[in-house]
């Protein structure tokens, strides 16, 4: 049997594999691999692209990438193509002089050229800031000056999107470029601003051999921009180490294994899609499997699982909301794990799935400035609502929102602020820090903690149950009323498609509920839907939480899809500092009937 010589020190590549090896060991038994998983100690210099992608992925012909359109027409793409593929636009960059620590916006749809590009801007150390394409000009032009932008690649369809503000930056157009008259290194734009647009396609004549090795270990990989549901969007900046390496938690908590077939429903630009659709996957030497359809069809999609033999599945609870609603009850043949995120899933989805598929949907929590800490991992036993209990390699602790002090860990049932333990080390899975806001960064590091701002509730066993955004949680009397759990309830109701709960400032109980309510197809915004709605919330929640106004509204949200709760208790307040009430708003005195029941 072959030894290693014990004088030569192992690789970055060797030592990242023997951990993540030492997970996948663990897969089902999640107490040992969170009592004994270590973060790799790897070098100053990792580069997850070079020293573990490039890796794995030479002469390596297995599926990295399946795209199927939504005309049925399909590409695959083996490892070691991403590989030579990626080298290529690697090279091609650094000879239009993209430099380490350059930051280089990537607003692409799911094709080929997105994985290409992101794997090339890593390799050569520059900064990936991944971007959403529904953005528009202005969301953009923030982005591009707080974020210093310097490189754009986008898809030519959006690249007119840049010419409308000023701005030291390259725009890169994937699929051709606009004009035909070259100018520099590119076209000129019609509008004249003397920024030339770069066609994609121009790496392709460059070599695929390996890039210089660029930046690695501590140095800025990737910037994520938060939500901003509750303020402008904060820059989350990660290394090559808090994010590629980070997301050995999040693999874990998906439980994939070589050779799966990984599907997520998540658009590119935000943090989720990197989780499950490029380092994750990745990891475990998975495939994975993008289903770019223009609509949602639960028919077809159900049939793609089907088809493609998707072992992995994760979406948000919108989508098994809608899967459940469509009522196929047949479970794809090859699915494992299930799983979702984005926010928390109520627990009568994760029943009428059990009850259809025979598998449980296993939730789990992060944010923008961290991968997956929080998770039911494959082999815990699921208790429907909750996010689980910590991932491999992270330590969480409660905190009480006022004193800010740890509450122990023997307490039951006990409520507080979600934290990331410090005190003993910082987890590889954090952020650096937000880009140009060191007081945001020092606040969210108080104390030896990383604060989360989430609320949750911790059972005896360990587990974790959203209870709500710290600043969306309200006072009734002298109860704590929690959003989340009220809106549970009120998408129980057949006509309650979303809602968004806050609190209606009230002179004797200081907030009463009020809920915002988007309805389903077929369903009137008129006095009889008010009524039904609030029997319903009469009946399913207790007195304190009970819902006592509701208006029939288009749900403010971010870019991303998150609700913008602070729009609405704005809007409260200012109707009620004005003593006037919301003219479309139903409210329980106005149904003596409930009165009665």
């Amino acid at each position: 049997m072959h030894t290693r010589d014990a004088a030569v020190p192992a690789s970055d590549a060797e030592i990242f594999r023997a951990a993540r090896d030492g997970l996948l060991a663990l897969h089902g038994r999640s107490d040992r691999a969170r009592s004994e998983f270590v973060w790799p100690e790897v070098s100053d210099n990792f580069n997850w692209a070079t020293d573990w992608f490039d890796a794995i992925a030479e002469n390596n012909d297995d599926i990295a990438l399946w795209i199927v359109e939504d005309d049925e027409t399909e590409a695959k793409y083996r490892f070691d193509d991403l590989r030579r593929r990626s080298n290529r636009v690697a090279n091609w960059l650094v000879d239009l002089g993209v430099q380490p620590g350059d930051s280089v916006m990537l607003m692409l749809a799911n094709r080929v050229e997105l994985w290409d590009a992101m794997l090339a801007v890593l390799k050569i150390g520059a900064v990936v800031v991944p971007t959403a394409i529904v953005l528009g000009s202005a969301e953009l032009e923030d982005r591009i000056e707080r974020a210093q932008i310097r490189w754009v690649i986008t898809d030519e369809a959006d690249a007119e999107k840049f010419d409308w503000f000023q701005g030291d930056f390259q725009v890169i157009a994937v699929g051709g470029a606009r004009g035909a008259e070259r100018v520099a290194i590119g076209i000129r734009n019609e509008f004249d601003l003397n920024r030339p647009r770069i066609p994609f396609a121009d790496a392709e004549s460059f070599p695929d051999t390996a890039v210089a090795r660029g930046a690695g270990g501590d140095e800025p990989a990737i910037i994520y921009f938060t939500s901003g549901t509750t303020s402008k969007p904060k820059i989350v900046v990660h290394s090559h180490r808090s994010y590629p390496v980070g997301h050995l938690s999040t693999m874990y908590w998906i439980g994939m294994r070589p050779g799966d077939v990984h599907m997520v429903i998540s658009s590119p630009g935000w943090g989720k899609h990197a989780w499950s659709s490029f380092f994750s996957p990745w990891h475990a030497e998975a495939t994975i499997y993008v289903d770019n359809y223009a609509r949602f069809d639960p028919d077809k999609l159900l049939a793609h699982l089907d088809r493609a033999g998707v072992t992995t599945f994760c979406a948000p609870p919108t989508v098994w909301r809608m899967l459940i609603k469509h009522g196929r009850t047949e479970k794809p043949r090859a699915l494992r794990e299930l799983l979702s995120a984005g926010e928390p899933l109520n627990p009568e989805v994760i029943a009428r799935i059990r009850e259809w598929w025979g598998l449980e949907i296993r939730d789990g929590y992060g944010q923008t400035e961290t991968t997956a800490i929080l998770g039911n991992a494959p082999g815990d036993a699921v208790l429907p609502g909750s996010m689980g209990k910590p991932l491999p390699g992270v330590e969480i602790v409660l905190v009480d929102q006022h004193s800010d002090e740890r509450i122990p860990a023997d307490r039951a049932r006990a409520e507080g602020e979600v934290c990331v333990e410090l005190a003993n080390g910082t987890p590889l899975n954090i952020m650096l820090g937000y880009l140009g806001n060191d007081e945001a960064t020092a606040e969210r590091r108080r104390g030896e903690l990383f604060h989360t701002g989430d609320v949750a509730q911790r059972d005896p066993e360990g587990r974790y149950t959203f209870v709500g955004r710290v600043d969306d949680i309200f006072k009734s009397s002298d109860y704590k009323v929690s959003p989340f759990e009220v809106e549970s309830a009120l998408i129980e109701h057949p006509a309650v498609a979303e809602a968004a709960v806050v609190g209606a400032p009230d002179d004797t109980r200081l907030n009463i509920t009020k809920a915002y309510i988007q309805l389903a197809a077929g369903y009137e915004p008129d006095e009889a839907t008010a009524f039904e709605v609030l029997q319903h919330a009469r009946q399913a929640l207790p007195p304190y939480m009970r819902v006592r106004r509701i208006e029939f509204y288009e749900l403010p949200k971010t870019v991303s899809g998150k609700i913008r709760r602070v729009d609405l208790r704005d809007r409260e307040q200012q109707f009620a500092r004005r003593g006037e009430r919301l003219p479309n708003e139903w409210r329980e005195d106005d149904f003596p009937a409930l009165k009665r029941r």
